[in-house]
């Protein structure tokens, strides 16, 4: 019995070489085809964006390519936007551990970016320049589309049928009541510019400094209690595909999501761009820099995506769109989502709470030399050197201060300032 049953199991096997040219194959046939345009008018010179299209998770292997897009729009001179376009991509990816599987990877970026904008921000500030900037950034691999964000530079997802959707939140103290509140627990004030007479005039902003976003890159004059801790969202796309739009604010405080959506609907990628900046110009005329990425993700057999705006709206959808899904049973569901052209959202978070965002490690982390490895700025720590992201911490859902995810000290002084256990900028010893 035992050998008979051992011979069917033996001519059940399929050899590696077979599997992997046939998830390779399978990995051809539903790759989707990607299209870029790119436009911008400049006022200020404080935009800067990003678009990188030969990213590969293994070097060398082109089965295992996805994009990067972002922008990055400077204020207080260009200096942040320049330093965090030329920087941040790299954090993000030293911050993913090595050999993982594309789903394994895909559920690893999250965290992946809070660290990789947490140490931006934290090197840039280390340079003693006092320039800041938004961060939008943008993971296309395949179907799935990972942004991650601080500031107010937005990117939405257009479909067909024309339901708009919005994959970032505005980090604006004038909008954003729970960041309003976040500031000033930790330390910071928050109001209007007084002008002679008592009068107050414009937006909300943050004191000192006067800033009007709650969340950035660089800034260090303002405080710690501005911090880069992204918002993050991931979503999977049907086959029918989609458009994202990623612009400045420039964009975004002449048109809304939908405007910008609708006037270039069945437009080329570089067209759309060119349009959308084109209509924002019409509206408002040139008061900020203006700079506008449209990504169209396009099913292998199309060479256009279909998007003509629906004359009613499909209520099913709008239920069912973005609701949250575990990652457990997505394999089925997401086959089932896709065919209905539904997009399934796979991971949302914004707390700006450090501990929260990078998690628990059971399993706490090495590097390949044996040593604990920061889970921010990557260095590697002595056991007796590194202190877990939960200790003292009571948003932690972990009480366990021997638990990683582990920070050097750097890091750990800064998350304490950014959640206001110290004043800003003070070195504890």
């Amino acid at each position: 019995m035992a050998s008979g049953e051992g011979r069917r199991r033996h001519h059940d096997l399929v050899p590696l070489a077979a599997l992997l040219k046939r998830e390779m194959k399978s990995e051809r046939m539903e790759k989707p085809t990607v299209r870029i345009g790119q436009a911008a008018q400049s006022k200020k010179g404080e935009d800067y964006f990003l678009i990188k299209t030969d990213c590969q998770r293994v070097p060398g292997n082109s089965s295992t390519a996805f994009s990067v897009f972002a922008i990055f729009d400077g204020h207080n001179g260009n200096a942040a936007a320049v330093f965090t376009r030329e920087n941040l991509l790299n954090h993000v990816l030293c911050a993913l551990p090595r050999g993982l599987g594309r789903d394994e990877w895909l559920q690893a970026l999250p965290r992946a970016l809070v660290a990789g904008f947490v140490k931006t921000d934290k090197e840039f500030q280390s340079r003693g320049e006092t320039s800041g900037t938004t961060a939008t950034f943008v993971i296309v691999d395949r179907w799935t589309v990972t942004v991650a964000s601080v500031g107010d530079s937005r990117c939405i997802l257009d479909t067909q049928g024309g339901a708009v959707t919005t994959l970032t939140v505005d980090h604006r103290l004038e909008e954003n009541i729970e960041e309003r509140q976040r500031v000033t627990a930790s330390g910071g004030e928050v109001g209007r510019l007084s002008i002679v007479g008592g009068a107050e005039i414009g937006p909300l902003r943050c004191w000192p400094g006067g800033l009007c976003l709650s969340r950035s890159i660089g800034d260090m004059d303002v405080g710690e209690f501005i911090v880069p801790i992204p918002y993050v969202k991931q979503v999977k796309l049907s086959k029918a595909g989609g458009r994202l739009i990623i612009a400045s604010d420039g964009i975004w405080d002449a048109v809304s999501s939908e405007m910008a959506a609708k006037s270039c609907r069945g437009l080329p990628a570089e067209l759309a761009a060119m349009q959308v900046v084109k209509e924002a110009l019409r509206t408002r005329g040139l008061k900020d820099d203006t700079t506008c990425i449209v990504v169209d993700i396009i099913p292998p057999d199309n060479e256009l995506p279909s998007t003509p705006p629906p004359k009613k709206r499909n209520r099913l959808r709008d239920l069912f769109t973005f609701r949250k899904r575990s990652r457990d049973a997505a394999g089925k569901l997401s086959k089932k989502l896709s065919a209905i052209n539904i997009v399934e959202e796979l991971f949302e978070e914004g707390s700006a709470m450090l501990a929260e965002r990078l998690g628990n490690d059971e399993n706490t982390g090495q590097s390949t030399s044996g040593l604990f490895v920061c889970a921010v700025c990557q260095v590697d720590l002595a056991p007796s050197e590194g202190i877990s992201v939960h200790a003292g911490s009571i948003f932690s859902t972990s009480s366990k201060p021997w638990q990683g995810p582990f920070l050097c000290s750097d890091c750990r002084n800064k998350k304490d300032a950014m959640e206001g256990k110290r004043p800003s900028g003070v070195k504890v010893s």
